[in-house]
């Protein structure tokens, strides 16, 4: 607290006398937080220049051209105090579980309308869906900090953008391996049958 006081030119005693605790300045810190990730969200998830499922991308896209800026050092608030914060801080893990709660909707929407313009499957619910892309992500960007490289995002993306919001119809080439034995016999077939080592013929 002193550090932050230093930083803004403000007395410690004024700081202790606007906020009763660290978990509200905490919790002040996070809703400001919020209101700009949400700013981000509605530039992508609202641009109608693009399609639905194009504007999902282009979430991603701008938040990972954040995350570069920074050297891929700095992640998230909203999941860094997810694990630091949630498990001692009752004041702190309800609001942050209200913020999934809120963030998720902008994407159902766009993901519900993704799904009725046929650009991803309607098989899931929209909002399994926005909560699955936002869970996943976090974590993803978690991956990053530890590795300071792009590489988890980047994975997330194009294999969340080839399964589960893959345009229905579109064809998906298998990368699954072809099992030894399978191989061997399409490498044998076709020839003849070769006879036992050590098997004489009659006489």
């Amino acid at each position: 607290m002193r550090d932050i006081c230093a930083a803004a030119g403000a007395p410690q005693g004024s700081f202790t006398n606007h906020f009763p605790s660290k978990e509200a300045f905490a919790a002040e810190v996070l809703n400001r937080y919020f209101d700009y990730l949400k700013g981000l969200a509605a530039q992508a998830l609202e641009d109608e220049a693009f399609t639905p499922r194009q504007r999902l991308k282009r979430y991603l896209d701008i938040i990972t051209g954040k995350l570069e800026h920074d050297g891929w050092r700095i992640g998230c608030l909203i999941g860094d105090l997810s694990l630091e914060a949630s498990s001692h801080s009752s004041r702190l893990r309800k609001r942050l579980d209200a913020i999934f709660l809120e963030w998720r909707t902008p994407f159902a929407s766009c993901i519900a309308a993704a799904q009725s313009a046929g650009e991803v499957d309607s098989q899931f619910n929209a909002t399994e869906l926005a909560e699955f892309l936002l869970a996943s992500w976090e974590g993803a960007i978690l991956r990053m900090k530890v590795e300071r490289r792009p590489a988890a995002l980047e994975r997330f993306k194009m294999i969340v953008f080839e399964t589960v919001f893959k345009t229905p119809g579109a064809l998906r080439v298998s990368t699954r391996p072809i099992p030894r034995q399978s191989a061997r016999r399409g490498a044998n077939r076709g020839r003849g049958r070769q006879p036992l080592l050590g098997k004489s013929k009659r006489s």
